[in-house]
C-alpha cells in the first residue's frame, strides 16, 4: 500500500499543476487531481512553487486553507466514489450533488462529514465508522 509523506503529497500536486500548465500527458490519478486543481484557482500560486510548499511543511497557519489537504480530500472522495468504498458512499455523494446541483459544492460538504468521521475515530481510538460517514452525507442530501 502506498503511504505518501506530506512532502510527497505536496510534490505530487505541484507536479500535476505544472503538467496541467504545460499540457503534458498525465496518469489517470494526475488527470483527476488536475481537474480538482482547475476548480481551485485560489491555490494555483501555492502549487506553482514546490520549494516554498516544502519549506512550509509543519507550519501551522489557521488563517488559510491548506490547499494540499483540501485537494487530497477531493481526490479521496473521488476515489471512494469510484470504488464505492465505504459501500453506499457513491450514491450518497450523487444524491447530495444532485440536490446541490454542483458536484464541487457537494464535495465540500462531504469533506466536512469525512473530517468529522476521522476526528471522531482518532478521538475515540477506534476505526473510522463508514456507516456514520455515509449517514452524515445522506442527512445533508435531504436537508434544504
Amino acid at each position: 500500500m502506498f503511504n505518501p509523506t506530506q512532502a510527497d503529497v505536496r510534490r505530487f500536486f505541484c507536479a500535476v499543476h505544472a503538467k496541467r500548465l504545460q499540457q503534458q500527458p498525465m496518469e489517470a490519478i494526475e488527470t483527476l487531481a488536475g481537474q480538482w486543481i482547475a476548480e481551485h484557482p485560489e491555490h494555483h500560486a501555492e502549487l506553482a512553487d514546490v520549494d516554498a510548499a516544502l519549506a512550509r511543511l509543519g507550519e501551522a497557519d489557521t488563517a488559510r486553507d491548506n490547499p494540499f489537504l483540501h485537494l487530497s480530500m477531493h481526490l479521496s472522495i473521488s476515489e471512494q466514489c469510484s470504488i464505492d468504498q465505504p459501500p453506499g458512499i457513491r450514491q450518497a455523494v450523487e444524491l447530495l450533488a444532485a440536490r446541490r446541483g454542483d458536484l464541487h459544492a457537494a464535495h465540500h460538504e462531504v469533506m466536512e462529514c469525512l473530517g468529522t468521521m476521522l476526528w471522531e475515530s482518532q478521538r475515540a481510538g477506534r476505526p473510522p465508522d463508514g456507516q456514520a460517514y455515509i449517514d452524515a452525507v445522506r442527512r445533508r442530501a435531504t436537508k434544504d
